[in-house]
């Protein structure tokens, strides 16, 4: 079988447009730095009246800024170049970022809002296929910046991203070890005691981040549901633990769902054994713990992969895990990079207490049985956790510079 490459995207992912992420978002309500592709926002407190055109091109990069004064303020970074780049605001000298902008196609203009105090500010232009060019330093000799965060390298990245990568391979042998557990109870014809086995072997599978499909094609086979499928259920190439528990859920003989069995070990054993030679990008280990929560929030709770066990909330509770897990391995990087990183073990504890709450005696509160209060409760801390973790994953999404 082919190697997994983690960081692929499958139709499970999902496929919400593209947004351009700024800097960061801090968790008080105010924006660190924020891109509105050319909408224009309203003024916020000590903002002036006119925007100040910046230049965007390799001979002219951040010229324009002819009066740097404190407070916040938007720019209007103006691509006068034959193609796209990216614009940071940062410290020259640090090389401490308070802004940045994506995407900027030629001949095209974006804004870009932050607050400024005293310091040293300069643009860096880093056009696409050329390099980066950094403007004139502007200096500011009062009032309050907004916060910054020192770039992330890839470098930085390696060992985490081989931690966490150590730590999946270990997950899959007790993955392996689990189905191999519902797969003979399914050939004995002991379909409760299959049941009961279930459930273990798919958490387990899930807090390896398989919510965001960290496995490419192998997770069709482990994962997959019948999206997209012209036989929905009943089509032949849905597999894996969703294809067994609608199975175990529905009805369905234990001789029917032995070939089923067979083959989700059989893949689970394949991605264990080459996953040492598995091709993991460190670049986007940050971006992981965002994805995985919300995935969950797109998929688990909205009982879109509920095949009949009614875990979703089971397997929420089993990807917040994984986000942990995730976060664990970066957690130096962001310590000296997140102000909000308290306020985010607080959220994740949080959330955790609350799921907490559904599970009784071993067994979880399905989903379409919570009721509306309780419902409200679990997706505003699972929106909130997703908007912090857009944080992270762009302060650990590693930037050109040269």
């Amino acid at each position: 079988m082919p190697l997994p490459r983690l960081g692929t995207r499958s139709v499970r992912l999902r496929t919400a447009p593209a947004v351009f992420v700024v800097l960061a978002v801090t968790l008080a309500g105010t924006l660190l730095a924020f891109s509105l592709g050319g909408a224009r926002p309203g003024r916020a407190a000590g903002q002036s009246s006119g925007h100040i055109v910046i230049d965007v091109s390799e001979s002219r990069c951040g010229r324009g800024w002819t009066r740097p004064e404190p407070g916040v303020h938007t720019f209007d970074l103006r691509n006068t170049s034959d193609a796209g780049a990216e614009v940071y605001l940062e410290d020259p000298a640090s090389q401490t970022v308070y802004g940045e902008v994506e995407g900027i196609g030629p001949g095209t203009t974006r804004q870009l809002t932050v607050r400024l105090g005293k310091g040293a500010y300069a643009f860096k232009c880093v056009p696409d296929d050329a390099d980066a060019a950094t403007g004139p330093t502007v200096h500011i000799a009062g009032g309050q910046r907004g916060p910054g965060a020192a770039p992330v390298s890839e470098h930085d990245l390696i060992p985490p991203a081989l931690a966490y990568q150590k730590w999946v391979g270990g997950g899959l042998d007790e993955t392996v070890r689990l189905a191999t557990r519902l797969r003979d109870a399914i050939d004995r014809g002991d379909l409760a005691a299959a049941r009961s086995a279930w459930l273990p072997a798919h958490l387990e599978y899930e807090r390896l981040g398989a919510a965001y499909d960290a496995f490419g094609d192998a997770d069709a086979a482990i994962n997959g549901t019948d999206a997209g499928l012209p036989g929905g259920v009943h089509d032949k190439d849905f597999a894996g633990f969703h294809r067994v528990e609608y199975g175990l859920w529905h009805g369905e003989s234990a001789a029917g769902l032995r070939a089923p069995a067979a083959a989700l070990v059989k893949a689970l054993t394949g991605l264990r054994d080459t996953w040492s030679q598995a091709r993991m990008d460190p670049a986007q280990l940050g971006l992981r713990a965002h994805e995985i929560l919300e995935n969950t929030v797109q998929f688990e709770l909205t009982g879109r992969t509920d095949y009949g066990s009614g875990s979703n909330l089971a397997t929420a509770r089993a990807n917040l895990d994984g986000t942990r897990e995730v976060l664990s391995r970066i957690e130096p990087l962001l310590k000296t990079r997140y102000a909000g990183l308290p306020e985010l073990d607080k959220e994740l504890d949080r959330a955790q207490h609350t799921l907490d709450g559904f599970r009784h005696q071993g067994s979880w509160t399905p989903l379409d049985r919570l009721g509306r209060a309780q419902r409200e409760d679990v997706n505003a801390v699972f929106g909130d956790l997703v908007e912090r973790l857009a944080s992270v994953a762009t302060l650990c999404d590693p930037r050109r510079t040269v």
